[in-house]
C-alpha cells in the first residue's frame, strides 16, 4: 500500500520501521523541522527524520499541515496516511485526500485520555492499566472509530517515558496489523464507547510536586512527568529537579517537604508516608545522588510545600 507517514519523536520510529519492513511503499515521511538541541543549540533532525534518512525515504519537513504541505502530499497520491505523534492537526481537505483516509496510533484506550499527553495524564491520575489504539482520524479530536487496541498493565514504578517506550514497540505491531487489514479490505472499525477524558499537553508547572499531598499522588505525578517536562520542587525558592524517586519501605513519618537521610538516598515527607528520592539536579548544577546533595546543604533541608497547578 502507498502510504504517507507523519511523525516526529522517537516513539513514532518503531511504527515507521514496522510499516517499511512490512513492504509498504512509504511515499514520504512528514515530520517537524529540525530543532536546536543542547547547550550549543545545534539544529538536529527529529528522530523520525533521522530514521527516514537511514531507510532512504523522502522527507517533508513541515511546522504544520498547511496548504503547502497539503499540496505536496496530494502530489504523492497516497492510498493511506498514518500519523503517530506528529505534533500537528490534520484538517480538511487533507483529511479526505487519501483513498483510505488517515489513521492514528494513539497511546491510550480511547475514549480515555484523548489529547496530546495520554500516557503522562494516565500515570498522573494513577491508572494501573493503559494501552494503545489505532483509529480513523476525524475532525473532532481523537474521536474516530477504532480499528484495534491493546491493553498494557502499568508496572508499579514505571515512568511515562518507560511506558511510552513499551507502547511504541507493541503499538507498532498493532498498527502494522491494522494497515495489513485495510490493504486486504478486511479492516473493521467500531465507535468509541464511554465518557471521554482529555489529556492536555503538559507544561513545566505540571512537574511541581506538592509534598502536602499523599505519597501515592506525589509518586503518580513524578512518574507522569518523567522525563518530560520533569518533576521539580523548590528549596528556599530555588528549583531542584527530582530525577529518581520511589516508594519508601517502613519509613518513619516526616513533615511534608522535610528531608532526612537514608541509605544512599534521602527521604522526603509527604501528606502521608515519606517517599525515597535517589537522584536530584539543583538549579545550575549537574545531576547528582540525592544523598550527596543533602550533605552539601546547610542544616536539615525542607522543600517548599506548594500545590501543582497542572491538576490530575
Amino acid at each position: 500500500m502507498r502510504i504517507v507517514f507523519a511523525g516526529t519523536p522517537s516513539v513514532a520510529v518503531p511504527s515507521l520501521r514496522a510499516l517499511h519492513a512490512a513492504g509498504h511503499e512509504i511515499a514520504a515521511v512528514v515530520t517537524r523541522p529540525d530543532a536546536p538541541l543542547g547547550r550549543k543549540r545545534v539544529l538536529t533532525p527529529s528522530p523520525v527524520a533521522a530514521a527516514a534518512a537511514e531507510l532512504d525515504l523522502p522527507v517533508i519537513r513541515a511546522v504544520r499541515l498547511d496548504a503547502d504541505a497539503t499540496e505536496r502530499i496530494a502530489a504523492l497520491e497516497p492510498e493511506l496516511a498514518v500519523v503517530v505523534a506528529y505534533g500537528g492537526l490534520v484538517r480538511e481537505p487533507l483529511l479526505s485526500l487519501p483513498a483510505h483516509g488517515w489513521i492514528n496510533l494513539h497511546f491510550s484506550l480511547l475514549p480515555r485520555w484523548r489529547g496530546a499527553a495520554p500516557v503522562q495524564r494516565a500515570l498522573m491520575a494513577g491508572d494501573r492499566v493503559t494501552g494503545a489504539a489505532v483509529f480513523r482520524l476525524v475532525p473532532e479530536l481523537d474521536a474516530g472509530d477504532v480499528f484495534g487496541e491493546l491493553r498494557y498493565d502499568v508496572p508499579e514504578d514505571a515512568t511515562a517515558g518507560e511506558v511510552l517506550d513499551a507502547l511504541a514497540e507493541s503499538g507498532a505491531s498493532l498498527l502494522a496489523d491494522v494497515v495489513a487489514d485495510i490493504a486486504a479490505g478486511t479492516a473493521v472499525a467500531v465507535a468509541q464507547e464511554g465518557e471521554p477524558t482529555h489529556a492536555a499537553k503538559l507544561t513545566i508547572e505540571d512537574g511541581l510536586l506538592d509534598w502536602a499531598a499523599p505519597a501515592e499522588r506525589v509518586l503518580a505525578r513524578f512518574r507522569g512527568v518523567t522525563p518530560e517536562p520533569g518533576a521539580h520542587t523548590t528549596l528556599d525558592g530555588a528549583r531542584v529537579k527530582i530525577l529518581a524517586a520511589r516508594r519508601a519501605e517502613s519509613a518513619e513519618p516526616l513533615a511534608p517537604g522535610r528531608v532526612a537521610p537514608a541509605a544512599g538516598a534521602v527521604l522526603v515527607g509527604t501528606g502521608t508516608e515519606p517517599i525515597l528520592v535517589e537522584r536530584v539536579q539543583p538549579a545550575g548544577k549537574a545531576a547528582m545522588a540525592a544523598a550527596d546533595w543533602a550533605r552539601g546543604t546547610r542544616g536539615a533541608p525542607v522543600f517548599d510545600v506548594g500545590a501543582s497547578e497542572g491538576g490530575q
